[in-house]
């Protein structure tokens, strides 16, 4: 039986948020020198647990349990955003330490191993989820090539600076049985219904789309309202026609988002001759998105045919929907209910390396709640007690895909 030591589980926890810590929260970017020293850290922790472990050509650390054919791969990813939590992706990590960790102290290793994983930029300071991505075989080597951050580092050059060389991490499906990843909800749904255990259904689908509207500039303290072409207050018309449409088309997991308005030339005194928004949408059912992707496209024509000014939409973005195994969600739920332990079935409206792995691996998620709904920002936290108890259930999980194999 696999037992968890939650001190030491804990332990480990405080001991990774040292690195790049920023008050109550972490700030440590892929490849920065608190990145790199967190990574050290781990390698170090996995070696000394027993595991074979390395960090790989992309700075992913793996690690496995030696002397085993089969094994369940446990991860999630240890850099974070800017002025980020302790806890998004660490736990997950951290989680399957403690397990291989406490599998190996049983002497037991029959049925298989823990693998464990931290993948590499899940953030995507210079690539979103590469190391998953590359890790399943869906990164080209024109992407690597080009990959590089805001401040216009390439790859290349942060992996030299990091001294990581050498073959990369790739899924081994003659090995893994399945991939299970435990993260914080990052949302306030399981403390406001009360529940200690979500089991993750899917991951929902995302599109963002830029619409823009070209006008004409003009002096604003001269020209006419009626003779204006204001881009501006076009986009005004075409968000609130959209926002009304996107009401009726909703379900009860559907959120969108206008998460970027700009207007030019942007002075008090210039009717505006372009504008922009961003939009971002997220539903499980492409369906759904299908339609919210629709209704843009009806509000920018109703915005058209008035003649004023002109619209278009440009969709850049569009992640497909990951659907969770049934059977290891099943797992996770009879976990948390042989602990007594109140859990939900619920889709994550939030991208991780899971998603990917879904593509080519049984794959299952486990997420615990997340205090006041806070998460990518230094007040993100989650109880100690709830920290444990995750572990727990998801140690319970392990030992059924073992057992079953």
């Amino acid at each position: 039986m696999i037992k968890v030591n939650g001190k030491r589980l804990i332990s480990d926890l405080r001991a990774l948020a040292q690195f790049g810590k920023t008050g109550h929260g972490v700030h440590r970017l892929s490849l920065s020198q608190a990145d790199i020293s967190a990574r050290a850290w781990l390698l170090q922790r996995m070696t000394e647990a027993g595991l074979e472990a390395r960090i790989d050509g992309l700075g992913s650390v793996v690690g496995q349990t030696p002397g085993v054919s089969r094994a369940v791969l446990i991860g999630s990813h240890t850099d974070t955003v800017p002025g980020g939590g302790w806890l998004d992706g660490a736990m997950g990590v951290i989680y399957g330490l403690e397990l291989a960790r406490a599998l190996l102290e049983t002497g037991d290793t029959a049925a298989g191993g823990i693998d464990v994983i931290s993948f590499a930029d899940e953030e995507g300071t210079y690539a979103n989820t590469l190391g998953s991505r590359y890790y399943v075989g869906a990164v080209t080597e024109d992407e690597l090539r080009s990959a590089a951050s805001v401040g216009g580092e390439s790859l290349s050059d942060a992996l030299k600076r990091a001294g990581y060389a050498g073959t990369r991490a790739r899924l081994d499906r003659n090995r893994h049985l399945a991939y299970l990843e435990a993260h914080i909800e990052q949302g306030p749904r399981l403390e406001a219904e009360g529940k200690r255990i979500g089991v993750v259904t899917g991951i929902v689908a995302m599109r963002r789309t830029e619409v823009v509207f070209h006008g004409q500039a003009d002096h604003a303290g001269t020209t006419p309202m009626r003779l204006r072409k204001d881009a501006g207050a076009a986009l005004f018309t075409f968000a609130k026609a959209t926002t009304a449409a996107f009401r009726s088309i909703a379900a009860s997991d559907t959120v969108w988002n206008f998460g970027r308005v700009v207007f030019e030339p942007g002075a008090g005194n210039v009717v505006p001759r372009k504008a922009s928004v961003l939009i971002e949408y997220r539903d499980p059912d492409v369906e759904v998105l299908d339609a919210m992707e629709s209704a843009i496209g009806d509000a920018i024509e109703e915005v058209n045919a008035k003649g004023k000014v002109r619209g278009e939409a440009h969709r850049n973005f569009d992640l497909p929907p990951a659907r969770m195994d049934a059977v290891l969600a099943a797992a996770i739920e009879q976990a948390a209910g042989a602990l007594h332990v109140p859990a939900i079935r619920m889709p994550s409206g939030a991208g991780h390396d899971a998603m990917h792995l879904a593509q080519h691996l049984r794959t299952g998620m486990l997420f615990i709640p997340s205090i006041g709904g806070r998460s990518h920002d230094t007040a993100e936290d989650s109880t100690e007690a709830d920290i444990v108890l995750g572990a727990n259930v998801l140690a319970g999980a392990v030992q059924s895909i073992l057992a079953a194999g």
